[in-house]
């Protein structure tokens, strides 16, 4: 080998080196330390793939923010009240984890939580929300509003996921109506679950003594015992109950026959 070769040898190979030491726009980026947005590529974002395949969404975790990922994104962010404009900011990516992952197994198992014993009531006719995320009934509730009590705290902690609750009543995780679904189930107030939209004719028109529901095209909730049963609340606490309300604007309210 001539120098002359030799010295073009050495400058081609420190110019890959150097190729090769630049930073890479797919680089391994921490979950949740930058906003996620179409074009976006790294490893954060074959993350956020994986929590939107855990909600239910067909997706390939290939670690590029294509359409495909925006629009399961969309279709998440209706769904835990967040905005849907398809970009996924740092506060987001954190809700969302929060609701897809099962507390202490990183969403992969499902293991339904106990509900508290059928004997601890609160006095008086409003429920309450217990450190651990369950709903406590209040002692004059009848004891079918107690059962829906009961039913919604077995699936309190569980992982939001897109049509999850439909197939079977037992699932690793549920969407909205499969979340309200399996809460009458286990009142007995219904036998078979309803889509969202379902829910908006079901029952009696108007808000209930004891349980009313929210319901529209894309979401649906109900208020048990002055007790909101909500998905979008498992993005924020990590139960679906809460004792916060949220605006019922552009739902149609209902409520079963009697209660």
């Amino acid at each position: 080998m001539t120098a002359r070769a030799a010295r073009h040898l050495s400058l081609f190979a420190a110019t890959v080196a150097a190729f090769a030491a630049m930073p890479s726009s797919a680089g391994a980026e921490t979950y949740g330390s930058r906003t996620l947005s179409v074009g976006t590529r790294g490893s954060d974002v074959v993350q956020l793939q994986r929590y939107l395949s855990l909600a239910g969404h067909r997706i390939v975790r290939d670690g590029e923010f294509g359409s495909r990922t925006a629009r399961a994104l969309r279709a998440t962010e209706r769904n835990l009240e967040l905005d849907a404009d398809g970009i996924a900011t740092r506060r987001e990516q954190r809700a969302i984890r929060r609701a897809v992952r099962r507390p202490g197994n990183g969403g992969s198992a499902y293991a339904q939580p106990p509900p508290p014993a059928e004997t601890v009531v609160v006095p008086g006719a409003t429920g309450q929300v217990s450190e651990d995320g369950f709903a406590v009934a209040p002692e004059s509730a009848p004891p079918l509003v107690k059962s829906v009590i009961a039913a919604g705290n077995a699936i309190a902690q569980t992982p939001y996921k897109w049509g999850g609750g439909h197939a079977s009543w037992t699932d690793t995780g549920y969407d909205c109506s499969g979340s309200v679904s399996y809460a009458l189930y286990g009142g007995g107030l219904l036998t078979s679950p309803l889509v969202s939209g379902a829910f908006a004719g079901w029952g009696e028109r108007g808000p209930g003594q004891w349980i009313t529901i929210y319901a529209n095209a894309s979401h649906v909730y109900m208020v048990v015992a002055g007790l909101r049963f909500d998905t979008s609340a498992r993005s924020q606490t990590g139960s679906r109950w809460t004792t916060t309300m949220r605006s019922s604007t552009g739902f149609a309210v209902t409520h079963p026959a009697g209660l």
